[in-house]
């Protein structure tokens, strides 16, 4: 008899365990994924581009992350990598191009397109730099990932412009400086 007790309270919380487990995972919380349908990698990456073109920034970044994921060992994977931060940073999703650049940078340090990795990650920091009035956080951010940049790449183009922005991004710290004084 006590045995058929706790089994029954046993099995009872495992199943209100799985009905509370199924109701949270239901929630449209998370971030759906793509259906996955076969493509060739010419055909994912010309209609990502062409959705670049015509300004469909999300959908380009979806499709550039699905050549990646379908075809992960083609040269066009890296350059899809790439190009998918580009077009998250577009779309002012500034935390998912970041992300995305630093999981290229982390499979592919040494690429020739490392210089631009590093600078859309500056930029997407640079971008979200608010008034002196609020916290610097993100500000001293763009100033780490502007100096990062221009140390590991300074005959770039891109450390060019990087040090343009530190002086301003400077300029903006100090600002705050100033209005705490």
């Amino acid at each position: 008899m006590r045995m058929s007790v706790s089994r029954a309270v046993a099995l009872s919380t495992l199943v209100l365990t799985a009905l509370a487990t199924s109701a949270c995972a239901g929630r449209g919380g998370g971030k759906a994924d793509t259906p996955y349908v076969a493509r060739d990698v010419n055909t994912l990456y010309a209609a990502a581009k062409d959705r670049l073109d015509r300004g469909q920034y999300k959908e380009a970044a979806a499709l550039f992350d699905e050549v990646e994921r379908q075809h992960p060992y083609s040269i066009w994977a890296r350059r899809a990598q790439v190009m998918g931060a580009f077009s998250y940073y577009l779309a002012q999703d500034y935390t998912q191009a970041i992300q995305s650049s630093q999981r290229f940078l982390s499979v592919h340090p040494g690429n020739r397109d490392a210089p631009y990795a590093y600078y859309l990650i500056a930029l997407s920091y640079y971008e979200q730099i608010s008034d002196v009035t609020r916290d610097q956080k993100i500000t001293q951010q763009a100033l780490d990932a502007l100096g990062e940049l221009s140390r590991r790449y300074p005959n770039t183009r891109y450390a060019a412009d990087a040090r343009l922005k530190m002086d301003l991004v400077r300029d903006h710290l100090a600002g705050k400086e100033m209005e705490i004084g």
